[in-house]
């Protein structure tokens, strides 16, 4: 199994090309967005990076192996997330907030979990 140095090095490297290839894109399709947040994401460069970069996190935090209730509990704050978002509506700063304020938990989270696979 890899050292937990070597395994953060790969999550990064995996979370930063997923970046590079879609930087001006949101994680959805902006051509079905529909609610008033995700019109907000789609029109607003600042936003689409950061839900780009909201998405890259996730993906790679959903792939860490999880204990059983962990895993659960992981899907339940992406849904808190979600309604969040839901409820900014196309408020910029609220969206904004909420974004910078996921991605730091994101990145706190895959830490803590990477820190739980090695020694």
């Amino acid at each position: 199994m890899p050292s937990r140095p070597e395994m953060i090095a790969a999550v990064l490297a995996f979370t930063l090309l997923g970046l590079a290839g879609r930087a001006e894109a949101a994680s959805f399709d902006c051509g079905k967005a529909v609610a008033p947040d995700e019109i907000a994401i789609c029109g607003n460069t600042g936003l689409s990076e950061l839900d780009t970069e909201m998405g890259a996190l996730w993906f790679s935090y959903s792939r860490i192996p999880m204990l059983m209730g962990s895993s659960g509990a992981r899907q339940d704050d992406a849904h808190a997330f979600l309604e969040q978002r839901t409820a900014c509506g196309s408020d910029l700063a609220c969206l904004t907030t909420l974004y910078r304020g996921r991605i730091a938990t994101l990145k706190e989270q895959i830490t803590e979990a990477l820190s739980h696979l090695s020694p």
